[in-house]
């Protein structure tokens, strides 16, 4: 009797099994088809994969609208939106963080012009050049400014999404033409300082801090100089680099900028062109729309743009901006790659610039009618050609260094505790010294 219910359990026991098994096999085939998404998985088998993707807060909707857009056409990848803190300054850090204990848990993510090299070499983000070349996407569509400043070691290290560089806005009821050299805008605003009510006759931003690094590149560059060259020498103590630090200081020091030009960002400089204080500001791309907002600016209709003054080398705008990169560390390279490419590409870029006003970097975006008709400004030449004058900041892993030590020493520059040649050997060394390996 013993013996018979043994068999009896142990049949049981194997019908079971068969039973859980055969259900299983069933469940699987059903659940591929209607994953919600809430693992990751391969994309194998129909099955979904997450990438959470990290940027700032956009108050735009544009992610969104992109995002659902990509998932429409990719349906089995699904994308998680991850919001970051605002201030440029903590988002670096909490990355920074994330990546340094070698966490997966964002995928692709958003960074400034200015981080690629750093995040390169510390090995936070992965080297795209494969992707590039297996879907044959051709770098040279992009504007060369950003993909030049995700350009590290030789390798691509982030996609470019959207663009900002420094611009001439100008009163048109007061400006004629724009001037073509710096020489010209010193001989017009000193001229026009005092009409129609102004106090200055040019704005910028002279502040010991990064918006100063930006005015600095400007000048240099139209001079034909750099800071750091593309195969990461520091050259600044040339002829060419001290011509554009003594055109900046002249112009800093001259009597048609305030007189504490010095303690100028972004924020006093813009306030001060609006309410019509100068015929001239250098400002970003956001200039434009604040001087034709009926709430706030007094010169409404009475703007234009252009690109910045020319040196003995030409115009230069210093380089604004965001890219895409991918998380080394993320389980879904290639998922994240597809998310990247069409959010980099001229159908996200689109979406972008529809949505979030962003301007692209593909240059061919500008002959698009739906782009141009919701933003008019993208239209004008004088804006076109400014984005085409963008040059990167210095490249360099440690760059949050190299921008104090080029803040400190024009600063000295502007204040006469250094002269120009005194400024850029002093960058020389110093920068040397902290490029050291």
């Amino acid at each position: 009797m013993r013996i018979l219910k043994n068999s009896k359990l142990l049949f049981i026991v194997l019908a079971l099994i068969l039973v859980l098994s055969a259900c299983s096999s069933n469940n699987s085939s059903s659940n591929s088809s209607n994953n919600s998404g809430d693992e990751k998985a391969s994309s194998g088998d129909g099955e979904k994969v997450k990438l959470v993707y990290a940027r700032g807060k956009d108050a735009t909707g544009a992610t969104d609208v992109m995002v659902e857009e990509f998932m429409k056409q990719n349906p089995n990848i699904e994308i998680e939106f991850r919001e970051m803190p605002t201030d440029t300054g903590a988002q670096h850090d909490a990355y920074v963080t994330m990546l340094n204990a070698e966490s997966s848990e964002i995928d692709v993510f958003d960074i400034d012009v200015v981080w690629p090299a750093e995040f390169a070499q510390a090995g936070y983000v992965l080297p795209l050049d494969r992707f590039i070349e297996k879907d044959g996407v051709n770098m040279d569509d992009y504007n060369q400014g950003p993909v030049t400043a995700a350009t590290f070691n030789g390798k691509q290290w982030a996609m470019p999404k959207f663009i900002d560089a420094g611009m001439l806005f100008y009163r048109s009821d007061l400006v004629s033409e724009a001037p073509k050299t710096w020489d010209d805008l010193m001989s017009q605003a000193s001229e026009l300082k005092g009409q129609e009510g102004t106090k200055f006759g040019y704005l910028m931003q002279a502040k010991q801090y990064e918006g100063l690094v930006c005015n600095a590149v400007e000048f240099v560059a139209s001079y034909g100089g750099a800071f750091i060259d593309e195969n990461g020498e520091v050259v600044v103590n040339s002829p060419e680099a001290i011509k554009g630090i003594s055109k900046l200081v002249e112009v800093a020091n001259s009597d048609f900028v305030p007189g504490n030009i010095n303690t100028f960002t972004e924020v006093e400089s813009h306030t001060a062109f609006i309410e019509g204080q100068a015929p001239f500001i250098r400002n970003w791309p956001y200039q434009y729309a604040l001087a034709n907002d009926e709430e706030q600016s007094k010169i409404v209709g009475n703007v234009e743009v252009a690109p910045l003054p020319e040196g003995d080398a030409g115009s230069a705008a210093a380089l604004g901006g965001w890219m895409g990169a991918i998380n080394k560390f993320s389980e879904h390279p290639q998922e994240s790659w597809e998310f990247l490419k069409f959010m980099t590409g001229q159908e996200g870029q689109k979406i972008d610039a529809i949505e979030g006003s962003h301007a692209p970097t593909l240059p061919a975006l500008y002959d698009d009618k739906e782009i141009i008709d919701a933003n008019p400004f993208f239209g004008e030449e004088g804006f076109q050609t400014a984005l085409e004058a963008a040059v990167s900041r210095p490249v360099a892993p440690n760059y949050p260094e190299i921008s104090e030590i080029i803040q400190i020493h024009v600063s000295k520059a502007i204040a006469g505790e250094e002269t120009p040649e005194e400024a850029v050997a002093a960058m020389e060394k110093e920068m040397n010294e902290k490029l050291e390996k």
